[in-house]
């Protein structure tokens, strides 16, 4: 029986993850489950899987969640602290899906546990990408991706043969503006660009597909999971979503990931691996699919990607002012403060504006985000 932790249990990822764990009770036994303040989503998951640890980020939570698990043998924390903690309590398997850069300290505390953790937020790979995977090889920790595209990628690289990849295919859905010309997004609106084609996802991460930033982002993240050069990660327009990515060999033979689209699929991936489960999805069926179109992105109508890639070849700490530049231009968009067109324009402007030192540690990554979201911030409040 393998025992899992659960970094934000309660979002997104983390709910998927747990109902994949509630379908095979006897494979997996729940050490600690965090959220940021979800009292009543985190204390249900806890009863439910019966977890040793539940832990609010927001320590006024406390005694609301104590309250909640009154009753049980799930012991109660709260605080920063409290989460780094729960991720380094030894789980076997820890996965990592609390949003923005709070979620670096815990990653860094599982990674020190020596355990496998399963990254399913950007902020570790992109804005902290040389710290992270230089300390899971000091610590022997195994990390697994659990983005779609980056776990595709995983399925199909052979490790042990890098030398043989010509190049890594990142694949996007192209979101709700693919044929949009840019003169019509000035006007879209959060609702618009929340309102993805394919997947389910939070608003944040919805707009970054709308704005092709996420896919910029997961190519800085590609680069620094697969041993293969940056020039040699491509992006290709997908819009069915069918096909995850792909990696193509030096005799020119294409390996492609498919499956529906459905976070379940590459979590169930990362909890098995490197066997295999069952998932509640249904097979695909080809014949209804019928076709699978391809198209170049435009970097013209959504600069975002060639900003990411820019930042990339930089190195240093340009993915992390990136990053968080862009945090907080998609949050002053959803608020409504800033147009759609304006999301770019102030990572770009904030990358002009901002040049530190390389990070070597993760508090050097936080400094320059926290700085870097100042400027952005700044020159948001600027566009009112």
């Amino acid at each position: 029986m393998r025992t899992v932790t659960i970094l934000g249990a309660t979002g997104s990822i983390g709910t998927s993850t747990l109902d994949l764990i509630e379908r095979a009770p006897d494979q997996f036994r729940v050490k600690a489950l965090t959220a940021n303040g979800d009292v009543a989503g985190l204390a249900a998951a806890a009863r439910r899987t019966g977890a040793e640890w539940a832990v609010v980020a927001d320590a006024t939570c406390v005694e609301p969640l104590r309250a909640a698990l009154s009753g049980t043998r799930t012991r109660v924390a709260g605080g920063a602290q409290a989460v780094c903690d729960a991720a380094r309590s030894g789980a076997d398997w820890t996965m990592a899906a609390i949003v923005g850069c709070a979620g670096l300290a815990p990653v860094m505390a599982a990674i020190e546990s020596g355990s496998t953790v399963v990254l399913a937020n950007k902020e570790p790979l992109v804005s902290a990408g040389d710290v992270i995977v230089a300390a899971a090889k000091r610590h022997g920790a195994t990390l697994l991706p659990a983005d779609s595209e980056h776990n595709a990628i995983f399925q199909c690289f052979d490790a042990s043969r890098p030398a043989r990849v010509r190049r890594i295919v990142l694949t996007a859905s192209g979101g709700p503006f693919r044929t949009w010309r840019r003169e019509q997004m000035r006007s879209v609106t959060p609702e618009q660009a929340v309102a993805h084609p394919n997947w389910s996802m939070g608003a944040k991460i919805s707009v970054d597909s709308a704005t092709m930033m996420n896919k910029g982002l997961e190519l800085i993240e590609a680069a620094r999971l697969f041993p293969v050069a940056p020039e040699r990660i491509e992006i290709i327009i997908h819009r069915q979503s069918v096909i995850h990515s792909m990696v193509e060999y030096v005799d020119g033979s294409v390996l492609a990931q498919l499956g529906p689209s459905d976070m379940r699929v590459p979590i169930a991936h990362c909890l098995a691996w490197p066997d295999r489960m069952a998932t509640p999805m249904p097979s695909l069926d080809f014949a209804a699919l019928a076709r699978l179109d391809f198209e170049a992105p435009d970097e013209e109508r959504f600069p975002a990607l060639a900003l990411a890639r820019q930042a990339l070849r930089d190195g240093g700490a340009r993915p992390a002012i990136l990053n968080a530049a862009n945090e907080v231009a998609v949050a002053a968009f959803l608020a409504r403060g800033i147009g759609f067109l304006e999301i770019a324009a102030i990572v770009a402007d904030t990358l002009a504006a901002y040049d530190p030192p390389s990070p070597v540690t993760v508090d050097d990554v936080l400094a320059i985000d926290a700085q870097a979201r100042m400027m952005a911030g700044e020159r948001a409040r600027a566009c009112v």
